[in-house]
């Protein structure tokens, strides 16, 4: 069965070498959008491009830029990207481990390291 397997603790990120692990819920209740902060309007972005983009690393939260009250942009520090995405992708590859543990898709131990060339 899937829930038997442990759940990962932490791995190495491939980008940047740093150890990255998923966060808990009081972490990302933490990083909830602050709307007073993280939203801002475009004509803002034109003006200071900068104070945004610090704001962005910082803060480690997007910035949704508006026009005309609506959502039309995200601005988020590269760190916070790359995170983000080696998250989703380890999770993609945990869900396709997972499916091809049940459709029965396995091998042994042994049969791997044989065919990996390893003892």
């Amino acid at each position: 069965m899937c829930g038997d397997f442990p759940r990962p603790v932490a791995w190495k990120s491939l980008f940047t070498g740093a150890i990255v692990r998923p966060l808990n819920r009081s972490e990302i209740a933490m990083m909830g959008t602050k709307f007073s902060e993280d939203v801002v309007p475009l004509t803002d972005l034109k003006v200071n491009p900068g104070r945004v983009v610090k704001h962005a690393a910082e803060a480690h939260r997007p910035v949704l830029l508006t026009s005309r009250g609506r959502g039309v942009a995200v601005v988020q520090s590269i760190v916070d990207y790359e995170t983000a995405e080696e998250e989703r992708a380890f999770m993609r590859a945990v869900v396709a481990g997972l499916a091809d543990l049940d459709a029965g898709r396995e091998i042994s131990l042994s049969d791997a390291k044989r065919r990996l060339g390893l003892k």
